[in-house]
């Protein structure tokens, strides 16, 4: 039987995973509206754009970024447990599936200051 702490990790992974896939799927929708611009012509594209150079657009294209990074690498963790010969948490996987999530949120948000 597995401990008490084993469970809450598994079951925050778990939490992780589907709340940032329903992020994404909330930002779906929006990044469709913008590419739909482009069918309407240059300047309605333009003015779309335009929009993306708001503090608050750059910060949410940044939580966008940490969202598809810990549902990919989540995602690949739980194909490893389900397809490989482990079983079980794996608190390792966990851990680095948050660090490549924080560094690739602190990569993008150096490209967008620089």
């Amino acid at each position: 039987m597995r401990s008490l702490r084993a469970r809450s990790l598994s079951y925050t992974a778990f939490l992780i995973h589907r709340l940032s896939g329903l992020g994404l799927a909330i930002f779906l929708p929006l990044h469709f509206f913008v590419l739909a611009q482009a069918i309407r012509g240059e300047s309605e594209l333009d003015r779309a754009l335009r929009l993306t150079d708001s503090l608050v657009v750059k910060f949410a294209e940044w939580g966008l970024v940490v969202l598809l990074t810990l549902h990919l690498v989540g995602g690949a963790r739980l194909l490893l447990i389900e397809f490989g010969p482990w079983r079980g948490v794996r608190s390792g996987w966990i851990t680095a599936t948050v660090i490549t999530s924080g560094m690739t949120g602190c990569l993008f948000l150096y490209s967008l200051v620089n």
